[in-house]
């Protein structure tokens, strides 16, 4: 029996259903960090192993499992979306990503200058933390309000945050990627070649891509480049026509490639399963009366509350309202200046990326915990404000 898909419809949904298990994950990694099993929790996140044959070198612990294993398959979803976006969605002609593009633009790079103005002498390499957007919570928040918000904005927002996505993932690439070992570098380069040249030739087995993509995470791994990456490229890499006898159809144009089919197939488990693991993986903080003082008093969390709160949805409105002035692009239909701001404020909603650049930013533990804690705080903050101004232009 064939099922009727609607990619983009099953995206939001799936996107905007996940963000209440993500908030619980992370409650349960909260609460569990500061229960009596807290102990036990950050041995197991701290478990390792390590396998040496020949040239084959591998060193995680569990934390490193989720954060670099099953984020990859995170990423491979980002990817499949960011491919799909190009070829027949928001980003696919320069006029549709034209105004997405410039706010996502204005959403990072002002945040990054408020907290290079606030902890750019104490720490600034956490300047990447508050630039990232988190899709499912921000999709989410924006479902939760029904109607007052309109599908224009909506779109607005996944395109924002996708090209957000994008943002962060050159910023992993360029910026926390350290001992860069080139002759891994290169051994990645081909097979990146490897697998253009498989699918050039009709390769289709799965199985012969999975191969690929487990050697291009290893040689990223060995290269320093973080291994997540190989999801991104291998997301974009997926061929966009047609794929034959999925048992799926597409009520929206009719076909279904190999984007949306392996979209159909992982995005449940990477919302439902990988990113609640990485949530309560992550956000476990020992939350005393001193990390609590510490985290009130610090810059780097001040930076990073700011640049969330402030920064977000200040660079999003600017940007978006410079470049209608000057009709490079168009706002989205019936926005005002407060849905505007509202919509902004919900890309503040930093949280999955935003831990997830953070644990690379900064090696020390205090100045991770430090973050998450900032981090959760203007996520917070911002879902607040963003709720608050919707319902100001609900009664208008």
């Amino acid at each position: 029996m064939t099922r009727k898909i609607s990619p983009l419809r099953e995206f939001l949904h799936r996107e905007s259903s996940s963000g209440a298990l993500l908030i619980v994950a992370a409650l349960l990694g909260l609460a569990i960090a500061n229960s009596p099993l807290s102990d036990r929790y950050f041995d197991f996140l701290a478990l390792g192993f390590e396998i040496h044959l020949g040239i084959f070198h591998l060193s995680l612990t569990t934390l490193t499992v989720v954060n670099y294993g099953f984020m990859t398959i995170f990423f491979f979803v980002v990817g499949l979306e960011i491919k799909r976006e190009l070829v027949a969605g928001h980003l696919s002609s320069a006029k549709k990503a034209a105004m997405p593009f410039i706010a996502a633009i204005g959403g990072m790079a002002l945040p990054a200058g408020i907290y290079l103005a606030i902890a750019g002498r104490e720490a600034p390499e956490g300047w990447a933390v508050p630039v990232a957007t988190d899709i499912a919570l921000a999709v989410g928040l924006l479902a939760m309000m029904g109607p007052v918000v309109s599908l224009s904005l909506r779109s607005f927002l996944l395109a924002l945050a996708v090209i957000d996505d994008i943002g962060a993932i050159l910023i992993i690439a360029f910026v926390y990627s350290t001992g860069i070992a080139y002759s891994w570098l290169a051994a990645g380069f081909l097979s990146i070649l490897f697998i253009l040249l498989i699918k050039k030739t009709g390769v289709t087995s799965i199985y012969i891509y999975i191969l690929c993509g487990l050697t291009l995470w290893y040689c990223l791994y060995r290269t320093g480049v973080h291994p997540t990456l190989a999801g991104v490229i291998l997301g974009l890499l997926t061929p966009a026509h047609e794929k034959a006898n999925t048992g799926l159809e597409d009520v929206d144009d009719g076909s279904v490639s190999y984007v949306e089919y392996l979209q159909t197939k992982l995005h449940p488990f990477s919302t439902f399963i990988v990113v609640p693991i990485f949530a309560c993986a992550n956000t476990g903080v020992l939350l005393t009366s001193e990390s609590l003082s510490d985290a009130s008093t610090s810059l780097i969390a001040w930076g990073i509350f700011a640049g969330l709160v402030i920064g977000k949805p200040l660079g999003i409105v600017i940007a978006a309202k410079l470049s209608a002035r000057a009709q490079i692009a168009e706002l989205p239909e019936g926005t005002s200046i407060t849905s505007l701001t509202a919509t902004g404020s919900a890309a503040g909603i930093g949280f999955t990326v935003a831990i997830f650049i953070a644990d690379l930013a900064f090696t020390d533990p205090v100045l991770q915990n430090i973050a998450v804690v900032a981090i959760i705080a203007g996520s917070l903050v911002s879902a607040i404000l963003s709720w608050s101004l919707f319902k100001v232009t609900s009664k208008r």
